[in-house]
């Protein structure tokens, strides 16, 4: 989605993340309230790194307690709700810039390894399944600013974004809690949450195609330099 919204020093960022209105409005007395306190589009940012590390430590404990299946997915939502309330904070308060930009993208990616390796250390999957749905998580965000590297449009399509991921960990998570709770074996070769990884990767793998396919094909739509 492009963005209509300008500062003051006449910077438009060019691609947003499309974000459905229900949810942005969870966010309305938020932006509100940050902007009246001056509370920096790049603060919100940092903490959604925090919460990603609360994600990360509840799946690093979530063998020795159970319930903390139930609590590490909350976390990557308060992820996913801080992503959008820095961008909208800093459209409101007109902070935007290319700086900022950089500072709304990078936390992400640390949020991600965060989140993985906490489940790679968990003792309820392989390490292995964890770091490769880091990999790849990685791996299908840089695809998707290929294209605005190049000059086209930045990615954020196919079944596997962020916002699905932290979808699919969820479900894998809170099916794990209950097997815990209700005394199935959770642990052993192959468990629910190395499932969950191993669909994610999948998942990843497929957006990546999707990305790379949009990419080149507005590439090969894109006037030539100079019409």
């Amino acid at each position: 989605m492009t963005s209509i919204a300008q500062t003051r020093d006449g910077y438009t960022p060019e691609w947003r993340r499309p974000i459905a209105a229900c949810f942005r409005a969870t966010a309305r007395y938020a932006v509100r309230f940050c902007v009246a306190h001056r509370i920096d589009a790049d603060t919100i940012s940092y903490l959604s790194i925090v919460a990603s590390a609360a994600a990360g430590v509840c799946f690093w404990r979530a063998a020795d307690s159970p319930w903390l299946l139930v609590v590490g997915p909350l976390f990557c939502y308060v992820r996913l709700w801080l992503n959008m309330l820095d961008g909208m904070v800093a459209l409101a308060a007109r902070q935007a810039s290319a700086r900022g930009e950089i500072l709304n993208d990078l936390p992400d990616r640390v949020s991600d390894v965060l989140i993985f390796v906490g489940v790679a250390h968990s003792g309820l999957a392989s390490p292995f399944s964890g770091y490769w749905a880091a990999i790849f998580a990685l791996l299908t965000a840089y695809v998707g600013t290929l294209g605005q590297a190049v000059g086209v449009q930045r990615e954020f399509s196919g079944p596997m974004s962020k916002p699905w991921r932290m979808v699919l960990l969820h479900a894998g998570a809170w099916c794990a809690a209950a097997a815990t709770f209700i005394g199935t074996q959770t642990a052993g070769p192959v468990t629910l949450l190395d499932y969950t990884c191993l669909l994610i990767v999948l998942g990843c793998v497929q957006t990546i195609a999707i990305r790379l396919h949009r990419i080149l094909d507005a590439l090969e739509t894109k006037p030539p330099a100079g019409r």
